[in-house]
């Protein structure tokens, strides 16, 4: 059985995704489905999908529960057809999308995710998104030891690391001088000790100047990427804990392979994510 979907392509700093629209929540899209258009070689290529879809139709009584204040519900979906709960650079190309069609019209306005209600303010050809609360996995330890795991990459002693939640998680490793950032192997995933329920995102950092960052990052269930925006904030954000200048240094820059984004650190552990959001294409894919 075959059928025809039409498609949105729109990337984040080249986090690159698969926009589809369901406006009537009537679409059923399969793990395999989902993977077959993320395919960069049988599909359409992205690191990511996502259904656009009415929040009050989401599956999810969490979700549908944020009905009352966001009316679309970003249901983003990782390349190998497993549920995210949340995508900062996807949140962006989500609401560029949202305005395009005009499903929404106002300069600020809140979409729904797995990871709650999230507000997105239009500045200029930047999109500024509120990503809510974020949380260090393990405080005990990381307060007492500044790290809370190790991640081993190929060819390499094994790195100690933080872990951050933003709502998906993030596990942080900040690279000595002596390792070169451009010179790591992630076509395999980095292993973490000890490895979380539900697999984490990694972030290697290096620093580049006062309140300035580069990163490279492997995202569960793609592999590497050109951006993460969540991974972005978590990359702040642990550095800023291990450097304690939180209120010091409150707006990074961070540099990642696709580009910049701007990420400020807020009061009561609160992050907002600004960078650009693009659409480049629209189409019809047969699904078969």
């Amino acid at each position: 059985m075959t059928r025809s979907l039409a498609f949105t392509k729109g990337h984040g700093t080249e986090n690159d995704f698969v926009l589809v629209a369901d406006l009537d929540g009537a679409l059923t899209l399969t793990d395999a489905e989902v993977a077959l258009l993320a395919d960069r070689r049988a599909g359409l290529g992205g690191d990511g999908v996502i259904r656009v879809l009415p929040t009050e139709a989401a599956s999810e009584q969490h979700v549908r529960d944020q009905a009352g204040t966001a009316r679309w519900f970003m249901d983003y979906r990782n390349a190998d057809g497993s549920a995210a709960e949340l995508c900062g650079n996807g949140t962006r190309v989500f609401a560029a999308y949202l305005r395009r069609e005009g499903l929404e019209t106002a300069e600020e306005f809140t979409i729904a995710t797995r990871a709650g209600a999230k507000t997105v303010r239009v500045e200029g050809d930047l999109y500024a998104v509120d990503l809510g609360p974020w949380h260090l996995t393990d405080p005990e330890t990381a307060e007492r030891d500044g790290f809370d795991s190790l991640v081993h990459i190929d060819g390499h002693e094994p790195f100690s690391a933080l872990s951050v939640d933003l709502g998906n998680p993030h596990t942080v490793l900040a690279l000595p001088p002596a390792v070169d950032l451009a010179s790591l192997d992630l076509t395999r995933a980095p292993v973490v000790n000890p490895h979380p329920s539900t697999g984490t995102n990694v972030e290697l950092v290096a620093p580049m100047g006062p309140a300035h960052i580069a990163m490279r990052v492997h995202e569960r269930g793609v592999g590497e990427t050109r951006s993460c925006g969540t991974g972005a904030c978590a990359a702040a954000i642990a550095t800023s804990f291990w450097a304690d200048n939180v209120a010091e240094n409150p707006t990074w820059t961070v540099d990642v392979l696709g580009g910049s984004l701007r990420v400020r650190l807020l009061p009561g552990n609160g992050v907002e994510l600004a960078g650009p959001a693009q659409l480049v294409a629209d189409g019809t894919v047969t699904l078969r």
